[in-house]
């Protein structure tokens, strides 16, 4: 698995994006220059992230998520082989 995160990535595992390894890796989010923990998706190359609204759920029980748009970074918080400190 190469250091750079995938382009689009969700934490859904019925997204077409979901990726499970990336995700063990531990992905790291920085959204308009602010390090964030509650993203749900994120697309790099379109510029946005989704987070959840509240507690708030649809009528499967998923969290209802709000579209924000700025400049996503994204950098894999282990190394490749699942130890080492965290990579800027």
């Amino acid at each position: 698995m190469s250091d750079t995160p995938p382009d689009h990535l969700s934490i859904d595992p019925s997204s077409p994006y979901f990726d499970q390894p990336a995700l063990e890796r531990g992905v790291g989010i920085r959204f308009k220059g602010v390090e964030r923990k509650d993203v749900e998706e994120y697309s790099i190359s379109e510029g946005w992230i989704r987070v959840a609204l509240g507690k708030k759920v649809d009528r499967r029980g998923r969290p209802l998520t709000i579209k924000l748009t700025g400049e996503v970074e994204a950098w894999f918080e282990r190394g490749a082989e699942g130890g080492g400190e965290a990579e800027a």
